[in-house]
């Protein structure tokens, strides 16, 4: 099992979902913690919601660009690049897995119970592609991924 795979385990074992994971495992980068923002981007978890709409994958994924070039106080503006990134990974995601929504990705697949998750192992690899996108999309437009300052 390469670290990766070792670490999607490990989270889903602690009972995140997956735009939790894509999140964590951006903040595991830069070794810092913020419970509130996993806390927030839960609401994206199992397709928004639990609707089995929008595939937290890819929320998670646009909420890591909006970590990095977002905006995050008064009198401070998106990053000139923000919303292109966004469109290139929404674009890439759509293209690369065939849809964008949880219920396509995974088929019909309901959580009974929100403590003892169990996501697919499509859900892994969809994780660890994504999160590398993630990466190429910053590098490109000049941000390091582990490094906001």
């Amino acid at each position: 099992m390469n670290e990766g795979a070792f670490e999607l385990f490990k989270l889903v074992s602690d009972g995140f979902c997956c735009s939790q994971i894509m999140m964590k495992l951006a903040l595991d980068m830069e070794e810092s913690d913020n419970e509130d923002l996993i806390r927030v981007i839960g609401g994206l978890c199992d397709g928004i919601g639990g609707s089995q709409k929008e595939c937290g994958v890819l929320t998670g994924g646009i909420g890591i660009i909006g970590l990095y070039a977002g905006k995050g106080k008064a009198k401070e503006w998106t990053k000139e690049d923000y919303g292109s990134m966004v469109k290139e990974y929404m674009e890439w995601f759509e293209e690369h897995f065939g849809s964008t929504e949880c219920v396509d990705l995974i088929g019909v697949y309901h959580f009974s119970d929100e403590n003892n998750r169990s996501y697919p192992v499509k859900c892994g690899d969809t994780i660890l592609e994504s999160f590398g996108k993630i990466q190429e999309i910053l590098q490109e437009h000049g941000y390091e991924l582990g490094s906001r300052e």
